[in-house]
């Protein structure tokens, strides 16, 4: 049934780009999407690319390094992106007004306008880690009039190395 679907309907392809802050664990999700198991990671100095097939859709996601020095490239990245999924270390108290401006910087640049965003609110099972709700009210963040999508959604993988 599922070839004959696909054969009728085509396989769909989206570009999903994967930003936030050095150290929110975008990789880790990255290759636990990918490969159904976590992973020990290094930082991501440029980025990673994995394609990621689900109910026949192919989601070509690229995981681009979080540095403060990377950040100013991200841009370079936002032609085409039809998903953003921003990644947010829920225990990073001191950095999450940062994160608010990145996000900000991110969503209102023209080339992201029309992107279905997902906040990640990662880390949870962390001490004093902030809930989704607290998440959303300190990074600003609900989805715009004009904007196909926007959420929110939280959880937690082991750590990469």
């Amino acid at each position: 049934m599922g070839k004959v679907l696909s054969k009728i309907f085509g396989n769909k392809e989206m570009r999903i780009l994967m930003l936030g802050l050095d150290a929110a664990g975008k990789t880790t999700i990255l290759y636990k999407l990918k490969l159904g198991q976590s992973v020990t990671t290094i930082p991501t100095v440029g980025f990673n690319v994995e394609t990621v097939t689900y109910k026949n859709v192919k989601f070509n996601v690229w995981d681009v390094g979080g540095q403060d020095k990377i950040r100013p490239l991200w841009r370079h990245y936002y032609t085409g992106t039809q998903g953003l999924i921003f990644v947010v270390d829920c225990a990073d108290r001191d950095r999450i007004d940062e994160a608010r401006q990145e996000l900000h910087r991110i969503i209102n640049d023209r080339e992201m306008r029309d992107a279905i965003i997902l906040i990640f609110a990662n880390k949870q099972d962390l001490p004093d880690a902030m809930k989704p709700h607290e998440i959303q009210e300190k990074l600003a963040f609900s989805p715009k009039p004009g904007r196909r999508s926007g959420r929110i959604g939280a959880g937690s993988l082991p750590t990469g190395g």
